[in-house]
């Protein structure tokens, strides 16, 4: 048996899935952005029972109600970590068991693209589910314990996120809503509305890219839709481009944007710092 090396050209030659946050303020037009993707190759999660928007979509559509429904979908559509003992959630044994439930898996070979609206609402189910589990209950007294629901609330949103992650091969698109506050300095700070901490912060890690959808002016003044895309911006707005394809500002269709980051030339990276001066024998000796 040999290492099981790949080589640049068998890379190259994978289908690679694109893991995206999107992010903006209620209202901006997240949800609409589904229509931007191919019909017929996207599955939308609908969360918020918000497809209003989008109803005249002609996709398809799945509608989870329960963190425990969600959990099943899950495992079904990125497959089973073969990690996991199979009395484990996305194990082997779960993925069988949702197998059976729902059908051959290979119904979804037609998706390329799953559209997960939004986390802000899946997390709190995760949340309601989690306030029932015995770890948000003290084991002293019997009551209630809040920071052990938080605990588990954020376990459970990272470790499905992470899950979906590992979707080899397919698009994912977590949206949510952008929240606004200021800090004690009186900065405007914005951040993913999820309940809990644990996974606003570790969800731009987890993801390929974080973009976030704004209304900013054009060179009349006009407000225009654009998708921020890189973590220097001069709005402070959360953004991330693992790709290096992207410019600061794109245009809000993430059809075009998916196409960019799979077919636009690199950016080059460059280690040199200007302002930084190659120490010379005289420089070292006024040291």
């Amino acid at each position: 048996m040999s290492l099981p090396i790949l080589t640049a050209e068998q890379r190259s030659r994978e289908r690679k899935g694109i893991k995206c946050v999107l992010l903006g303020r209620s209202g901006e037009g997240k949800t609409t952005l589904l229509k931007t993707l191919d019909t017929h190759s996207t599955m939308f999660m609908d969360l918020e029972a918000g497809d209003l928007a989008v109803q005249d979509w002609e996709g398809d559509t799945i509608r989870p109600s329960t963190w425990t429904e969600f959990r099943n979908f899950a495992v079904y559509l990125g497959g089973p970590n073969p990690a996991l003992r199979d009395d484990q959630v996305y194990s082997k044994g779960h993925y069988q068991a949702v197998c059976e439930k729902y059908g051959d898996p290979s119904a979804l070979d037609k998706y390329d693209t799953y559209f997960i609206d939004s986390i802000t609402v899946l997390g709190r189910l995760c949340f309601q589910w989690c306030k029932s589990q015995p770890q948000a209950f003290s084991e002293k007294t019997g009551k209630p314990d809040t920071r052990g629901a938080y605990g588990l609330h954020g376990q459970e949103m990272i470790a499905a996120l992470t899950h979906l992650q590992h979707a080899r091969g397919k698009n994912v698109v977590f949206v949510a809503i952008l929240e606004e506050r200021v800090d004690d300095f009186n900065r405007k700070i914005y951040q993913p509305q999820i309940d809990g901490s644990k996974t606003g912060l570790e969800m731009p890690g987890i993801v390929d890219e974080v973009i976030t959808l704004a209304s900013l002016p054009d060179e009349e003044g006009n407000l225009r839709r654009t998708f921020v895309c890189q973590t220097l911006n001069p709005y402070g707005y959360p953004a991330k481009d693992r790709s290096g394809r992207l410019d600061l500002f794109e245009p809000p269709h993430l059809g075009r944007l998916f196409h960019k980051i799979r077919t636009a030339e690199r950016q080059p990276v460059t280690f040199d710092d200007p302002t930084l001066k190659t120490p010379t024998a005289e420089t070292q000796k006024d040291a």
